[in-house]
């Protein structure tokens, strides 16, 4: 009961900073240039300019009819998280809109389309907090509503990542922002905002890339021995035979991170120059030492 609690307790903070980084990074680098990087919150910001709404509350009547159906087709338990998320985005905007303004970071903004020197720097800027707080959003099994709910359902009945749905949706909703200035410079941008966020959403979700080896060495013993006690791994014996010899040969099967790579290369290297290893990109482990075997 405890460890459900803290795991409860965590997804909510971890849900709560990712909100505010979305938000932060939305007021700062993205609603003053004019950028529309998909969702609500894009449309949102190009009626914002145009006829002054503001931003969060724009989104906010936009995403309710959304969470109604999130909720009716992905649960109860993912509209209640949802819900939470819908109301704190424009809070936090509103709460930095408050104390901080409506001006860039970077100047001069949307204010003058002739001198918009940072914009490739905001929009990279912009992209990096969106990734990270949508990331931590949807590690946690929720989503910020909006668009977001659109992304979870693709997730969920065509099985492709949030980012590559994201970058679908949301590459689409940017055009809007050539209709309502005739700037096709302010969508470029924005897809710069969407792909950099993309990345980084599935980087968040997933952690960083593992390793998975197959190690065929005479020296299987010395090997397994420096896994299990030494690195702390578990590892899978599989009985092989080759091709060309048709001897037996066990191959070793084991999943490390990027530095134990390095550190078990080193070792093999020692004690048998003649070992064969296959390094393979894994971009997701689930289980005991890696990421949990549970749905996020």
């Amino acid at each position: 009961m405890k460890i459900k609690i803290h795991d409860t307790v965590k997804d909510y903070v971890i849900m709560t900073v990712g909100c505010f980084l979305f938000s932060f990074g939305a007021v700062l680098f993205v609603e003053p240039y004019g950028f529309a990087p998909g969702g609500t919150y894009g449309l949102a910001m190009v009626f914002h300019h145009l006829w002054g709404w503001k931003t969060e509350a724009a989104a906010l009547c936009m995403d309710v009819p959304l969470l109604v159906i999130g909720t009716i087709v992905l649960g109860a338990k993912f509209g209640i998280r949802t819900l939470i998320c819908t109301l704190l985005l424009p809070l936090f905007m509103l709460l930095v809109h408050t104390f901080y303004g409506y001006d860039a970071l970077l100047d001069p903004g949307l204010t003058n389309f002739t001198e918009m020197n940072q914009q490739m720097l905001s929009s990279l800027f912009g992209g990096v907090l969106y990734g990270v707080g949508l990331g931590m959003v949807y590690r946690t099994g929720t989503t910020t509503g909006g668009s977001d709910v659109i992304n979870m359902i693709l997730r969920k009945y065509f099985h492709i990542s949030m980012g590559t749905a994201s970058l679908i949706v949301d590459g689409l909703i940017t055009l809007t922002t050539v209709i309502a200035f005739g700037d096709w410079t302010l969508p470029m941008y924005s897809w710069v905002i969407i792909f950099v966020s993309a990345v980084l959403q599935d980087r968040v979700m997933q952690g960083a890339p593992a390793r998975t080896l197959m190690i065929i060495t005479s020296k299987t013993d010395e090997v397994r021995d420096y896994i299990i006690n030494e690195m702390g791994r578990g590892a899978t014996l599989i009985p092989g035979t080759g091709l060309y010899a048709g001897k037996q040969r066990d191959i070793i099967y084991v999943v490390v991170s990027r530095r134990e790579v390095v550190q078990l290369r080193k070792l093999i290297a020692e004690i048998d120059p003649k070992a064969f290893i296959n390094v393979i990109n894994s971009s997701e482990i689930l289980g005991e030492g890696f990421h949990d075997i549970k749905p996020q």
